[in-house]
């Protein structure tokens, strides 16, 4: 392979993966966690010609072609609750370029601090599936693998139970407080009368 060339080799009758022929301008990859999953944000810049492509979870979701305005902003929905982001386009100097993502107007690492505290993740493994269960603590919304789960709130002695179904699995989130104002309330997935501990995000 000659100096800065950057076109992979393959040997033989090998040819490259699917990704590799579709994107050959890839700049930037995250991977952004919601409450219906995590999904992978993949972005294309072509400086040369122009072109412009965001593929959220490998499907396309933007495509701009002979863009000779090389920086900007590209924004779209990602995931079940159609969630805004920004890519931003900087130029830092001569040819080089800075991509940033924003998640509802925030950085993504802001997003991520944020959702920290207004979120409680939770994966386990029912049924040979692993599920990943999320409870958004402002809407008491609970998502388990990609869907909003039907919910039902009871008030109990020492707080409230949300109850929700896996299956064959009853399942609830315990909301109690810690008694401590810094800390508020605490959450805890209870299935089938079992505590799940918590994913740090």
């Amino acid at each position: 392979m000659a100096s800065g060339d950057e076109s992979p080799i393959f040997e033989d009758d090998e040819s490259p993966p699917g990704s590799l022929v579709r994107m050959t301008d890839l700049v930037a990859v995250w991977d952004v966690a919601l409450s219906d999953g995590i999904h992978r944000i993949e972005f294309e810049h072509g400086t040369t010609s122009g072109k412009r492509v965001v593929y959220v979870d490998g499907k396309e979701e933007i495509r701009r072609e002979w863009m000779f305005k090389l920086v900007g902003k590209e924004t779209f929905c990602v995931g079940a609750a159609k969630t805004k982001a920004t890519i931003n386009i900087d130029a830092i100097s001569g040819f080089a370029y800075e991509y940033t993502l924003e998640i509802n107007g925030k950085s993504l690492k802001k997003y991520m601090e944020n959702r920290s505290k207004t979120t409680n993740t939770w994966v386990l493994h029912l049924d040979g599936e692993d599920l990943r269960v999320v409870l958004e603590k402002d809407t008491m919304d609970v998502w388990c693998n990609g869907k909003k789960m039907e919910t039902a709130g009871e008030f109990v002695d020492d707080g409230t139970e949300t109850h929700f179904s896996v299956g064959s699995h009853e399942c609830y989130i315990k909301a109690v407080s810690s008694g401590k104002r810094r800390e508020g309330i605490i959450h805890t997935l209870i299935v089938d009368n079992r505590e799940i501990p918590e994913v740090p995000q």
